[in-house]
Parts: structure tokens; sequence; C-alpha cells
């Protein structure tokens, strides 16, 4: 056929064995171009991706298994041994103490009813569990607390007195012991305080907020109708009376000289007697002694040895605490300074919101 012949079909390479096809001789003669690198600018696209590992043989998997089990146990093991531990510190483990069983019943912070400080509904379910149970002859009371609301100071006094009738009762003052956690101290026959330990403060007081004032700056006025002239004694919306004062005068001596007998009674003092120091002052654990308020100066363990030696126990006695009720198990078992003294600190903003806002009397130190 004619080179010109538009009928002659075109000639044909292989694709790769043509003059221009990488690595054969180029159409001039010249040498062979490299072929052109993987991924790079020659057209020949991205690398091939990698195969993946292969997946781990079942044995490994298998040992991995082994091992969390292992580490599991053995921590539960552990946990488990701080159960008993804690257990037999907070006295629930009596099969494991050998000396004599001591109960301790703790009075701490604010007294009132409900959560935080001294609840004493809790206590007073304390107390009387502790005088059902024969195995215990001993008891301390430890008091960390400023009082608080009246009825329940008086609640926790009259259930400790009837306690001392069945067991050996001891006080333990701790850092204070002041006015409705003093009211419950006298109840117990043997006291023990610091040298240090804020005590006495035996009085009562009640306060109302007045906030006349304030609402009539923006002129904002509170209508009240009521049955008796003294039924809103002490609204803060209105200026209190010379009745209203009296009234409430009258109240506060009433409950005071329920202080001053109790105080009476518990030491053995004669009512006038208790009176030249039951002015609301505080005094320390060493004055307490010198008025004949307190038996002895000494710490919460001397408090301890007392109680076994009235109660004639030997041997190294078996503190027993009662199950803390609100499920504070972790803070009491890994001792949580923080905790505690932001429990504390809420006790008194909780006592001071409590007497500033609700109307009542309080056995409470200032």
């Amino acid at each position: 056929m004619s080179p010109t012949d538009p009928n002659e079909p075109l000639p044909t390479t292989p694709i790769g064995t043509g003059p221009s096809a990488p690595g054969g001789p180029t159409q001039w003669g010249g040498p062979a171009a490299p072929p052109p690198a993987w991924g790079g600018g020659g057209g020949w696209g991205p690398t091939p991706p990698s195969m993946p590992p292969p997946p781990p043989p079942r044995r490994d998997r298998l040992a991995v298994a082994i091992v969390a089990f292992i580490f599991g146990g053995l921590f539960l093991v552990f946990f488990g041994f701080l159960v008993l531990a804690y257990s037999v510190v907070k006295g629930e483990g009596p099969a494991i103490a050998t000396g004599p069983r001591v109960a301790i019943i703790e009075v701490k912070g604010p007294i009132g009813t409900g959560a935080g400080g001294a609840d004493a509904d809790r206590i007073l379910k304390q107390l009387r569990k502790v005088a059902q149970d024969d195995g215990l002859k001993a008891v301390v009371v430890r008091i960390d607390s400023p009082g608080g609301a009246v009825a329940p100071s008086q609640e926790l006094h009259d259930e400790v007195k009837k306690l001392a009738q069945k067991k050996t009762v001891v006080c333990s003052m701790g850092n204070l012991a002041a006015s409705g956690g003093f009211y419950v101290a006298v109840a117990c026959p043997k006291v023990v305080a610091e040298p240090g330990t804020l005590t006495g403060s035996i009085g009562v007081i009640t306060q109302f907020p007045k906030v006349k004032g304030l609402l009539e700056r923006w002129d904002v006025k509170m209508e009240t109708v009521k049955s008796g002239a003294l039924k809103d004694a002490g609204n803060p919306f209105a200026d209190m009376s010379a009745e209203e004062r009296a009234y409430w005068q009258s109240l506060i001596d009433r409950v005071y000289g329920q202080f001053v007998r109790a105080v009476a009674q518990g030491r053995g003092l004669e009512e006038a007697a208790v009176r030249k120091f039951a002015d609301g002052r505080v005094i320390t654990g060493e004055e307490a002694k010198e008025l004949k308020l307190v038996d002895a100066l000494g710490n919460f363990y001397d408090a301890v040895e007392l109680a076994k030696q009235e109660a004639k126990l030997s041997g190294e006695p078996h503190l027993v605490y009662p199950a803390d009720e609100r499920g504070r198990f972790l803070e009491q078992l890994m001792g949580s300074a923080a905790g505690a003294a932001a429990d504390a600190v809420a006790s008194r903003l909780r006592a001071e919101a409590t007497a500033a806002q609700e109307p009542g009397v309080y056995f409470l130190a200032r």
C-alpha cells in the first residue's frame, strides 16, 4: 500500500515497547529515560497503600485477659481489706476486737435537725441504740459544738441523762463545747476538757432582722392581719413594740432559767452560784474546772480511759463508733481533711443563717 493511502492501517506498537516507552530507546536514538517514580509527576498515581499488620494471635489476647483478671481480683481483695479495716475501726467488727467495747457518740457542729452539723434526730437514734446494746458498758460523748437550737439541745441532754442511768457515760470536750454543747455536756456524770477548750456561754439568744427602712425606701409596705397583738411579735417589717419586747424577754428569761437549772442539777451546784457566771461569757476548760463545771483536764483518750475505769473494765478498749448514715464512707475512710474543713465551714454558716432568719431561741455561742 502507498504510505499516503488513507485505507492503509496505522502501525501499532504494544504499550511499554515503543520508542517513547519508559526505559526504551528514544526516537532519536539516545539513551533511554528512567521510568517516573510512583506518586511523582509522571502521571502514575499515588503510592499504593501498604497492607495492614496482621491481627495479634489469639494467645496474646488471652494473656491480656488473664492479667486484667488478676489485677481486678487484687483490687477487690484490697478494697475488701479496706472495708474490713473500716468496720473494725468504726466498731462494726466485734468478732475481731478482743478488748472491752466503749461506744463513742459524736456531737459535732451546730445542734439542730436535718442534714449538716449535729443532727439531733440522728444522734438520738444512736444514743437509744447504744442503750439497748448489753455488750456496751461505757460511753464517751465527744462534743465539739457551739450549740444551736434550744429544743434539740434539750432532747440530747435528756437522752444522755437517761443513758447515764444504764451505763457509764463520760463527756469529752473538744475545741468548743459552748452554750447548747455545754447543755448536753452537763448531762454526763463525768466531764473531761482540755485546758484551752472553749466552753460555758450559758445563755439564750434570739434575733430578728429589721427590713422596714429598706422597704420604705422603695415604697413597699406590708399589711398584716392577725388574731392577737403578739401573733406577729418579731415581725421584720414593723418596729417592735414595748409589749412585744417584754413578751420576748420573758420567753428568753424562762428558757434561760431552764439552762441554769440543768447546769446546777448536772454539776451539783446551787442555781445562785451558777447565775454568777451564767451571763453568756465563754470560759476556758481550765476556768471551767475551777468552777467545778468539768471534772478533769485531758484529751479524748483520757476520757476513754476514765470511762473504762468508771465501768470497771480491763484491757485495751475497743472504740465503737455508730455507722455513719450520711453516706460519707470514703471521706471517713480516707480521712479527707478538706471535706471535714468544708463541712465545718458550711455548718457554721448554716447555724448563722438559721439564727438570723428563722424565728426561735438558741443556745448558741457568739
